[in-house]
């Protein structure tokens, strides 16, 4: 199979880049005063507008015909009927079944998941009842008022963006705390406001032996041993997200509070999985399914919408555009909701972990680019921090702006202002300001001549900066869902199209086993590996300047 860059349909949009780069967004919306209309699409709740692309219908017949030429359409179908597409470790990537509502089969090795899934959700379900209503006591009969998750990458990112989303919809009575960072100030700071006999832990690892996950779990069982008195208490104050039962009861929990997921789900698409408990606790079991019920709707629209009318291909095409054709490095994503402001940090290793690859599924080098550095932040936050580079800089960041119509805190014009800033930044990025435009305003201000010719060039700007703007109803469960599952299938879309295995990360790895090779080093007081200088150098001055 020849690489993705040596076909003739990428070939053939090489050369349109080239016509087009000399295009300008302003010309293309006066030449088409339909444009938006034309290149706006709705799905599962979610509006998006991709007008504001340097994009004609000809550039997207070409992606089109890259995407058919790659099979998309059969990939996606693989990936749905359950074939072992992760050909790196030889397994299904099944997420779609963890919020399958409308529970049709879905096979593995022959084999119908639905049941297994149904099972842990129903135990989910009564678990997460049991402690909202109250049912559940901690070891000396406390209500619990408190959950800390303690998991690291996707068992804390997903979560954690999740639930801080969907805060209009939390309990009151039921806080949800997350630590992640092996740093001891993560747990410390965490615990020092809570009390052990009404605090709840989930300890998220599929095996049960992530370091710095079980490092933060033991510390966090001592803490709660030496406050309660007694070994025992940890039965009623810790539960796990695992599936190595040995470990887990080893550790003290008991394994009827187990709650197991399966190795088609990746870490970061596990949310939706057992992973998600702490979404279910915040939010209550009945939220949870509406979120689930969101993501499943924007699969179903994935799988059966034609690909020139389905969303997450037509954004992960035209990711492809600005990547491989235009020369964009990053992408910026933008939520002008202060509930989504960790949805950048979710997508950044949704993204990055997913598609920073250097080889295509049968090991061959790439020669062209794969995946972007995704950045971003909530709000007008970012416009008074890096949309100067974004506005006049060298450097080409498409950006999605992602905002809702209405805001579930009604405070004076707050919503009104804070849109009104997300629709003006897409009209600023794609019309810009010609020199004789800034000219004419400063000369029309009665400055004089002189200095407004000089200050003209640094009032200019170039315009033509590509933006996606995604609108929903509302933040809601199900919208919520919804944009999530666009990016994962967006993120999937594009890993076909560069004929890379999305669904591995075997680039963490190779790190963690030299941590363990220092780690033995830094208790032996001495290095005693083949170390390159610097690497020594560091270890050895760490080592001494402890003692």
């Amino acid at each position: 199979m020849p690489l993705v860059n040596e076909l003739p349909q990428w070939q053939a949009l090489q050369q349109h880049w080239e016509t087009l780069r000399l295009q300008h967004l302003r010309a293309l919306f006066a030449a088409d005063p339909r444009r938006a209309e034309r290149m706006s699409i709705q799905a599962a709740g979610l509006y998006l507008d991709y007008s504001k692309n340097l994009i004609t219908p000809d550039t997207l017949d070409l992606l089109l015909a890259l995407a058919e030429a790659v099979d998309l359409r059969g990939w996606i179908e693989r990936m749905f009927q359950g074939e072992p597409i992760n050909n790196t470790e030889g397994r299904a990537v099944l997420h779609i079944a963890l919020r399958n509502r409308s529970n049709h089969p879905i096979l593995v090795e022959g084999c119908d998941v639905m049941p297994k899934v149904n099972r842990v959700l129903g135990q989910m379900e009564s678990f997460v009842n049991r402690v909202r209503s109250g049912d559940w006591r901690g070891y000396t009969g406390e209500r619990i008022t408190d959950v800390v998750n303690i998991g690291i990458g996707g068992s804390n990112l997903g979560p954690k963006m999740v639930c801080t989303a969907l805060t209009p919809y939390q309990s009151e009575a039921l806080r949800v705390h997350f630590v992640s960072n092996i740093d001891a100030a993560h747990l410390v700071e965490t615990l020092r406001h809570l009390d052990p006999a009404r605090t709840l832990f989930i300890v998220a690892s599929k095996t049960f032996t992530t370091q710095e996950t079980l490092t933060n779990a033991h510390s966090a069982r001592d803490w709660l041993v030496a406050a309660l008195g007694d070994p025992k208490a940890v039965a009623r104050h810790f539960v796990a997200v695992s599936t190595n039962a040995e470990r887990v009861a080893a550790f003290g929990i008991d394994t009827a509070n187990m709650f197991v997921f399966w190795d088609w789900v990746g870490g970061r698409y596990s949310l939706w999985s057992a992973i998600g408990l702490p979404i279910a606790l915040s939010v209550g079991f009945e939220r949870f399914s509406e979120l689930l019920a969101g993501a499943h709707a924007m699969d179903e629209h994935f799988r059966t919408a034609p690909l020139a009318e389905n969303m997450p291909v037509l954004m992960g095409l035209i990711g492809i555009w600005y990547i491989n054709f235009a020369g964009a490095r990053t992408q910026t994503v933008l939520p002008y909701d202060q509930s989504l402001r960790y949805l950048p940090a979710y997508l950044q290793q949704g993204d990055m972990e997913s598609n920073g690859k250097g080889v295509t599924r049968d090991g061959t080098p790439v020669a062209y680019s794969t995946g972007p550095v995704v950045w971003g932040e909530p709000g007008t936050d970012g416009q008074h921090a890096f949309y100067q580079l974004i506005h006049q800089g060298t450097q080409l960041i498409p950006a999605d702006f992602i905002g809702a119509i209405h805001s579930h805190y009604a405070l004076g014009d707050h919503h009104p202002k804070l849109m009104a800033n997300l629709f003006a930044q897409t009209e600023a990025l794609m019309r810009g300001r010609t020199y004789d435009e800034a000219l004419a305003e400063l000369l029309a201000s009665g400055m004089d001549e002189a200095h407004a010719r000089f200050l003209a060039p640094h009032r200019t700007f170039p315009g033509n900066r590509p933006t996606n703007t995604l609108l929903m109803e509302r933040l809601t469960p199900h919208t919520l869902g919804a944009l999530i599952a666009l990016y994962e299938h967006r993120i999937f879309t594009q890993g076909v199209i560069w004929g890379i295995n999305s669904f591995d990360q075997w680039g963490v790895e190779l790190g963690k086993q030299l941590a363990g090779v220092i780690l033995d080093e830094i208790r032996q007081g001495k290095t005693t590996a083949d170390h390159d200088p610097s690497t020594r150098l560091l270890v050895e001055r760490f080592i001494q300047q402890r003692r």
